[in-house]
């Protein structure tokens, strides 16, 4: 019989080896599995954190595995390229840090043995990804095991697969479920049993057989049916040689039908499902990549919380643990390769293995929908090898799975006719009209234009979302990483996409603070902070409630602001979120009101002297903060960039002249901010040979530009400079200003 050994706990480790150690090194470092190398400097900015060569060795001895014929080393995750060693002698090569990978040992085990892997996070221009906004974490950040298996055995050696594929289909009241396994070593005198479980463990159908596939029918069939209703079945495959069972595996799965209309978006079971939900990056403050099981069902709990009925798990493949919760819970999934923001011409060959690595590990969990083929790879525009590279991806899908669609994730500044949206079953844009620029009104138009020029393809939004830290402010805006801020725009997108069926799925960017090592901003370096949670899970921002409000089922009520006490004004603005349909106010006992709102945002004046106590009251469900009236505002409360060149509140604004605050838009708007802006962006972006702009390697287009009017002068430059590797000096910036505040603002 298979047993499967862990193989997690005391491995030897360096960064500083020069080669394939023949014994362990006590000088070494000994950590057990998961780990990663960076979950510090991989989060703390600056882009400096180590990528390299690192190795793992582990001694163990062949009488300390079970009896068996062959034994295979597991390895669940290791980033991003890697190389096994057993006793000296290399027996593997890996690229790809996210899937689940095998190694037969069998033959170069010994008595007493030397493990070592060697991982590799080095940049390089085949193995993706390499150009993305999160850090590319090292280390050996997930399970590592031994299986232990008779010379007949379900296949080990296939992509990382599992052995058995079940493929249900849903006809009328009843299923066939089409069973295939895949064996190795099968003699002639073995069979195969297949049983089909319920969840509650009673045998619904089974069959023996010596083919490697048959079908199986269920009679009045139970629907794996979203967050609703997420059953799962069962199906156990037996390897069976003269009455004994020498292997054994199995598999959950779902049984249900969709479809995506271009009109009314996802289609369950029959029936109108929206899909509306979040975006998810696997780490964790402190750990990297390398999560317990604990933080996983963290993860999935805070997400049902909130009432998402969807996951966009970015930009890889994500723990099949996690995708387990996502059966378990009724998630639907879009899940993705990591061919992200720069197309790789020596790549194409790990993206297809990254694919197949997807698919095969994959195929079985009723929760995953879409294939995600990319992500934002069309930013420097689609070039016919781009093209060709999509569309031999988007056919190995539909080669290998029949059942499911096909996706990507383009960028703002795609051009809607671009041909690489032509490709997919689907498409999703990535867009972030009110905090990259633009404005949040932009958002619902620019998905009405796409649908009213494409009427037969199905749009969503792959990704949208502004940063918040624990920053305050009454007048919230654009580029201040304000906790309002964000709560302001997530209402303003929550209305616009909620309110448009056609849009076969949202999701926000994220759900949760996470990594990105190259990111100096917001006060808090090397994260990107659109996260809706904190990046230690410890802290829900305001706009967590405001999707919970539209989402949960879960009745509750919550005063916004908690965290913004001291203000200056002598009548503030309270907002309250709820699922109810009617919230009062009160302010130290005295009510201020009863308030209704459709849209669950109830907003309050209230009056501001010494402290308030304020209580939100919602049928049975209350809440409570406070707020204090100072003189001057607090100054814990103001973004403070932590090593900026310049703070936006060191510059000199005077009264009806531009500055580097303004907004781009507003500078290009007169003669002479368009001479100034066209000379300096002109010598930053460079120009093609047909005299056209480039920024970053895409063209500055009529959409480029209207993202870019919305930023600030002093955002855009500091955006412009870190995606492109240009410092700029705070005598240059302030140089800049001075010519800026000898330009009348224009009229409005």
């Amino acid at each position: 019989m298979r047993s499967v050994v862990n193989f997690n706990a005391k491995w030897s480790f360096t960064k500083n080896a020069d080669g394939i150690p023949s014994e362990i090194n006590k000088k070494w470092d000994f950590v057990n599995l998961p780990h990663s190398w960076n979950a510090i400097d991989g989060q703390d900015g600056d882009n400096d954190f180590y990528r390299g060569t690192a190795y793992y060795a582990k001694s163990f001895s062949k009488a300390e595995l079970p009896e068996a014929e062959r034994y295979y080393l597991e390895i669940r995750g290791a980033n991003s390229s890697a190389d096994v060693y057993l006793n000296g002698k290399s027996l593997a090569h890996h690229d790809g840090g996210y899937s689940t990978w095998r190694v037969d040992l069998t033959d170069s085990l010994e008595a007493v043995n030397l493990l070592v892997i060697a991982v590799d996070n080095t940049a390089n221009d085949y193995v993706y990804p390499q150009m993305a906004d999160f850090t590319f974490y090292g280390g050996l950040y997930r399970d590592v095991n031994i299986i232990c298996v008779n010379e007949s055995h379900f296949d080990l050696d296939y992509y990382g697969a599992p052995g058995i594929r079940v493929t249900p289909e849903v006809k009328g009241t009843g299923a066939d479920i089409e069973i295939e396994v895949y064996l190795t070593n099968k003699k002639e005198a073995q069979d195969i049993r297949i049983i089909i479980e319920d969840k509650e463990g009673n045998t619904v159908a089974d069959t023996v057989t010596k083919e490697n596939r048959c079908v199986i029918s269920i009679g009045n069939v139970h629907l794996w049916h979203g967050r609703r209703d997420p059953y799962l079945y069962t199906a156990r495959a037996e390897l069976i040689e003269n009455g004994e069972v020498i292997d054994n595996i199995s598999a959950r799965f779902g049984c249900r039908t969709f479809r995506i209309d271009p009109d009314n978006g996802f289609i369950l079971n029959g029936e109108e499902y929206p899909l509306r939900g979040v975006s998810r990056h696997q780490d964790r403050w402190g750990k990297g990549n390398a999560l317990s099981r604990e933080d996983h069902e963290e993860d999935i709990a805070l997400i049902m919380e909130v009432g998402a009925t969807t996951i966009r798990l970015a930009h890889y493949q994500h723990d099949q643990y996690f995708y387990d919760l996502c059966d378990e819970k009724g998630l639907v999934i879009w899940a993705e390769i990591p061919y992200i923001s720069k197309h790789m011409p020596k790549g194409r060959e790990n993206t297809v293995s990254q694919m197949k690595e997807l698919i095969s590990q994959n195929y079985n969990h009723p929760s995953i929908v879409v294939w995600g083929l990319s992500n934002e790879i069309g930013i420097g525009g689609s070039d016919d090898d781009l093209l060709e590279n999509h569309r031999l991806l988007n056919d190995l899908c539909h080669e290998m799975d029949k059942t499911r669609l096909t996706t990507i994730a383009a960028v703002s500044m795609c051009d809607i006719n671009d041909p690489y949206l032509q490709i997919p079953d689907v498409v999703s844009y990535n867009h972030y009209f009110g905090w990259y620029g633009g404005e949040t009104d932009m958002n619902g138009p620019w998905f009405d234009n796409f649908h009213k020029t494409h009427p037969t393809i199905p749009i969503g939004c792959s990704e949208y979302g502004c940063e918040a830290l624990n920053w305050h402010t009454s007048t919230p805006t654009q580029g201040d990483y304000t906790e309002e801020y964000q709560a302001y725009y997530h209402e303003e997108l929550i209305k616009q996409f909620f309110s448009r069926k056609y849009m076969w799925a949202t999701h926000v960017w994220n759900m949760f603070d996470f990594g990105a090592d190259a990111r100096n901003e917001g006060g808090e370096n090397g994260q990107n902070h659109k996260g809706l949670v904190t990046f230690d899970r410890k802290y829900k921002k305001d706009s967590f409630y405001a999707y919970k409000a539209w989402l949960s089922d879960e009745k509750f009520v919550h005063i916004c602001g908690k965290r913004y006490v001291d203000r200056v004004e002598d009548v503030t603005k309270v907002t309250v979120y709820s699922n109810l349909p009617v919230v009062e106010l009160f302010a130290n006992g005295v009510s201020l009101g009863k308030k209704e709102s459709a849209e669950h945002f109830f907003y309050f004046d209230v009056p501001n002297k010494d402290v308030t106590v304020l209580k939100a009251v919602a049928g049975e469900f209350t809440d409570e903060s406070l707020i204090r009236k100072v003189d001057t505002f607090n100054e814990e409360y103001r973004l403070r960039e932590k090593g900026a060149i310049l703070n936006w509140f060191d510059i000199d604004a005077p009264e009806g002249f531009l500055s580097l605050n303004d907004k781009m838009s507003d500078v290009i708007a007169t003669a002479q901010g368009k001479m100034i802006f066209m000379s300096l962006v002109g010598k930053l972006m460079g120009g093609g040979e047909d005299g056209k702009m480039k920024a970053a390697g895409f063209e500055v287009g009529p959409e480029m530009m209207a993202m870019m009017g919305g930023f600030t002068v002093l955002r855009l430059f500091t955006l412009m400079g870190g995606m492109m590797d240009i410092k700029f000096t705070k005598e240059e910036l302030l140089a800049l200003n001075a010519q800026l505040n000898t330009i009348p603002k224009p009229q409005k």
